[in-house]
């Protein structure tokens, strides 16, 4: 059904609690859950069997795919790409017996980055802005903007542009996105967009 009130679409087996944020052209699409307090942002993609959890802030252009649960604790910035399947974590040691709720880890997952498919993310760390998280990954540190990740425990096995395309080095520390053209330098370890 579409909210005529504040223009976003929700369909009909999706449940929404009261009190949740949702910007305008947000779709949440089959059996997914939006809990008290959420905030979503602008134009959001919610897939299918999604759980967005209590205080989960989501920034403009989200894209969450199907069966991904964003647990308390975690907040994602505007261009996120949350990859089938993949895996937020919130506490460190968790045991059923125990409540820890005062113990939720910030996640916090920074502009353009992705994370792929049935990928984990150990609470408490940063993703970098346009990193991307390869598929299965299990990250447990934070991760650079732009870095590319992949392997359990994850490590760093190169470095994508803004567009996601890996980027390969000239003897400089120079590469150029094979989409757009864009250049970027290596500095000190760290990868920064080039402006020649």
């Amino acid at each position: 059904m579409q909210s005529k009130e504040n223009n976003y679409f929700v369909h009909e087996t999706a449940v929404i609690d009261p009190g949740c944020q949702i910007g305008e052209g947000t779709k949440i699409w089959h059996f997914s859950h939006l809990m008290t307090g959420c905030e979503l942002g602008n134009n959001c993609n919610i897939g299918q069997n999604v759980v967005i959890s209590p205080e989960v802030i989501l920034g403009n252009n989200v894209k969450v795919q199907n069966n991904v649960s964003v647990y308390t604790g975690v907040i994602c910035e505007d261009d996120v790409f949350l990859g089938p399947s993949c895996v937020f974590t919130n506490v460190i040691n968790p045991r059923s017996f125990i409540e820890r709720k005062e113990e939720f880890r910030t996640t916090l997952v920074k502009h353009g980055a992705t994370i792929g498919a049935n990928a984990t993310i150990v609470c408490g760390n940063t993703i970098g802005e346009y990193a991307m998280i390869g598929a299965g990954a299990v990250v447990t540190k934070d991760v650079l903007p732009y870095a590319l990740v992949t392997g359990n425990p994850a490590h760093q096995t190169g470095w994508v542009s803004e567009y996601g395309h890996r980027l390969l080095f000239d003897e400089n520390g120079e590469a150029t996105c094979p989409e757009t053209g864009q250049h970027y330098q290596l500095k000190e370890g760290k990868l920064f967009p080039a402006f020649i």
